[in-house]
């Protein structure tokens, strides 16, 4: 699944809890989309465009949004873009595209939320990232940006502790499109409640057990002897929601 697919169904799971939701990317049409249902399935969600690279941009949307709600709680970073491609055809164009979009984009949310709210209220920040180790061969750019957003997750937990402030990095494997209908919960919105109030620096992997197998050298079949949860495959991450915290999901 790709993490903005991840954002979403995060999304969908903190406002059927009651949470209100700051929805922040590109591309407007996708952001009202996503509101609409939040909104439809009785939850609060705004919108803002904006490009997660260019710090004006990123300085003036939290600023936008801290005037809508008043103080931001929890910030979830998931943006994700790269391309296959080995490192000697790598341009640097690319390699920067990546990285700015992968890192710096986290680093730019982050600093300017803490700045701005954090600092005086605290709060937590997820940071999305990917499964960048021991190495990403094919997507090093990828695997660069990714191994830098997980150190820089360590350094603001500790920086950013005296303020009250929890950063923590989740790094998701390979989901499923049918949504986090295959894991019982979100490890996302876990690390933002006061349930992980002592959990800070942590990197969460929720992949099934995959990076154990990385070699690939025992190939595991597939099974159906999970037990039953909230979750089933086949089935909407709205339609799991709506049976759990009964709101209508269409």
């Amino acid at each position: 699944m790709h993490n903005k697919e991840l954002g979403c169904c995060i999304a969908h799971e903190i406002a059927a809890l009651g949470g209100v939701i700051g929805l922040i990317g590109r591309d407007i049409n996708k952001l009202e989309r996503v509101q609409a249902e939040i909104l439809h399935d009785g939850g609060i969600a705004e919108v803002w465009s904006c490009d997660i690279r260019d710090e004006a941009g990123v300085t003036d949307t939290v600023a936008a949004a801290i005037t809508y709600f008043g103080r931001i709680d929890g910030l979830v970073n998931c943006a994700g873009g790269q391309f296959p491609s080995p490192l000697c055809d790598i341009s640097l164009n690319g390699w920067n595209a990546v990285v700015a979009n992968n890192m710096t984009g986290t680093f730019l949310f982050s600093r300017e939320v803490y700045r701005q709210s954090m600092e005086r209220f605290g709060g937590a920040i997820v940071n999305i990232g990917a499964d960048h180790d021991p190495a990403m061969p094919g997507m090093g750019h990828n695997g660069a940006a990714r191994a830098g957003q997980e150190n820089f997750t360590a350094t603001a937990s500790v920086e950013w502790a005296q303020a009250g402030v929890r950063v923590n990095h989740v790094t998701p494997g390979f989901i499923a499109t049918s949504g986090l209908d295959t894991y019982p919960d979100s490890a996302a919105v876990y690390l933002l409640s006061p349930m992980a109030a002592y959990i800070t620096g942590a990197t969460v992997r929720v992949d099934g057990g995959l990076h154990n197998n990385i070699g690939g050298f025992s190939e595991l079949p597939d099974h159906d002897n999970a037990p039953s949860g909230r979750a089933s495959i086949g089935r909407s991450h709205r339609a799991v929601l709506a049976e759990q915290y009964k709101t209508p999901s269409s």
